[in-house]
């Protein structure tokens, strides 16, 4: 019982140590941002992947209507199922998708820019529209977010999402988290790919998963701050039981005394 006591009281005062030893510094996002800023790679931008779905649009160009019609069709398109609200598109696992006259395209690995000039081109030089008018957009960018407390997932309006904003809408990371080791996971030529994170230094810019692609996975794990936090909590619960039932007994005993004088 004494051992037991003594390492209850050892772990309160490690947990109250390490818990008011968390400084800003250690917890400050870009603490080493210059003055006059840091330059980002603007060419970062998605790329499509197998199982995306993209929506593409052939629009109105000074073509007529009814040359549109083929392209701008809805039902379903062999292995590709077309989704509400647009012209959606399933990219199989070999990175296709079956386009209405042009037939199969391979679309992953392209940005939707990229896929878009590709579209415009074929339609132009196969002699389908003399000037083609493309749009293409992700219907289903996703990105998932997983933590000790919890997961969640987090879909993207304008399909372009950084790691920083992403850990904004995830609403943040708390104190007991581990922020030199955030992981961004991702499916790269069929493979699993972690790359680690630090979002307290500018270097993070530098990593070519700070800009998110879809599907992409962040996990965070705990410090050892939180492995106290969590044993201190345990063992308050084992005391303050243990404390109850003393109670109990101590008085159970009075009322026992009481009654035999």
């Amino acid at each position: 019982m004494k051992k037991k006591l003594l390492f209850f009281v050892i772990m309160t005062v490690l947990a109250f140590v390490s818990t008011s030893c968390v400084t800003s510094k250690k917890v400050r996002y870009l603490r080493d941002m210059p003055k006059d800023g840091v330059p980002l790679n603007e060419n970062f931008e998605a790329t499509i992947a197998p199982y995306d779905e993209l929506r593409i649009y052939v629009m109105h160009n000074g073509e007529d209507e009814k040359l549109l019609e083929p392209f701008n069709v809805m039902g379903d398109l062999g292995n590709n199922t077309v989704v509400q609200q647009g012209y959606g598109y399933l990219v199989d696992v070999d990175g296709n998708i079956q386009f209405p006259n042009l037939g199969d395209l391979h679309v992953a690995g392209l940005t939707r820019l990229q896929l878009q000039d590709t579209i415009c081109k074929r339609l132009k030089n196969e002699g389908y529209l003399n000037r083609p008018l493309v749009m293409v957009r992700f219907s289903n960018f996703k990105v998932f977010f997983l933590s000790s407390s919890g997961g969640k997932v987090i879909t993207v309006d304008n399909e372009r999402c950084t790691f920083l904003e992403a850990l904004a809408m995830a609403g943040g990371i708390d104190y007991q988290t581990r922020r030199d080791r955030i992981g961004v996971m991702r499916n790269v030529d069929g493979k699993m790919v972690i790359h680690y994170l630090d979002p307290r230094s500018t270097s993070v810019f530098e990593d070519e998963f700070f800009l998110l692609q879809q599907n992409d996975i962040i996990f965070t794990e705990e410090t050892h701050y939180g492995f106290l936090r969590e044993n201190f909590t345990m063992w308050t619960t084992i005391i303050s039981a243990i404390t109850s039932l003393a109670s109990l007994y101590i008085l159970y005993m009075s009322i026992v005394t009481l009654t035999k004088r």
